[in-house]
């Protein structure tokens, strides 16, 4: 595999690696979440989300959305361990955006190395998934913490022996962008998951995806 060329003539590592967080990017896990926020809410003593502020908080980062809702640091595990088993019991109801099936099996296709990272489990990811779809993905580094990916990025490139300028990890939320740039690898948003293309767009990812084909278009002439 070449080095591709920039359009200013500068030369970048080809891409061996694509790196999926779950929710918000090949899961359409949103309007579930929103079904039960405020049942987290009660339990964890955070403040509800009402229907009209769901737009505005699409604008915002991961932290300043934290911040809103007034969700104290040392809590954070402890709901994403509840969110995991809230999941378990309800992935019936949760599907895969449309395009998600397609774009694993064609981006297997090509050679490229897939990996998941993602806070959600990877019991629930591959329920998910579903058995064709989950053997598609090389390697799982589940259960991170919010702001936890980083040191689950450097475990599957370290597991997987890929440097960081051979990866791209991709994502939904500004958190994804700042992990990736973090361990040095490129990083590409969605616009079809959690995030305002206006926040996302601010940070300015390596690439934005508007639709799964895009993602194919970018590895291709990446490699």
């Amino acid at each position: 595999m070449a080095e591709a060329t920039r359009a200013d003539g500068v030369q970048t590592p080809p891409i061996r690696l694509v790196i999926f967080d779950f929710d918000g990017t090949l899961s359409d896990s949103g309007d579930w979440f929103l079904s039960v926020v405020d049942q987290l809410a009660r339990r964890f003593n955070f403040r509800t989300v009402a229907p009209d502020q769901v737009e505005m908080l699409r604008h915002k980062s991961s932290r300043e959305v934290i911040d809103f809702l007034g969700i104290s640091r040392w809590k954070m595990p402890l709901i994403a361990r509840h969110l995991r088993k809230l999941v378990g019991r309800n992935a019936h109801e949760i599907e895969l955006f449309p395009g998600t099936p397609d774009l694993l099996e064609r981006l297997a296709d090509t050679g490229v190395k897939i990996a998941l990272v993602t806070s959600n489990s990877e019991a629930n990811a591959r329920k998910i998934l579903g058995e064709e779809h989950a053997a598609r993905i090389d390697f799982y580094a589940c259960g991170s913490s919010l702001f936890g990916k980083a040191p689950k990025f450097r475990r599957v490139l370290k597991k997987m022996g890929i440097p960081a300028a051979q990866a791209l990890a991709i994502g939904d939320e500004t958190r994804d962008v700042d992990a990736a740039r973090e361990v040095g690898m490129r990083a590409g948003s969605v616009l079809w998951g959690y995030a305002s293309e206006t926040v996302l767009t601010a940070l300015q990812p390596d690439a934005l995806f508007r639709e799964p084909q895009d993602i194919l278009d970018y590895v291709a002439a990446h490699r």
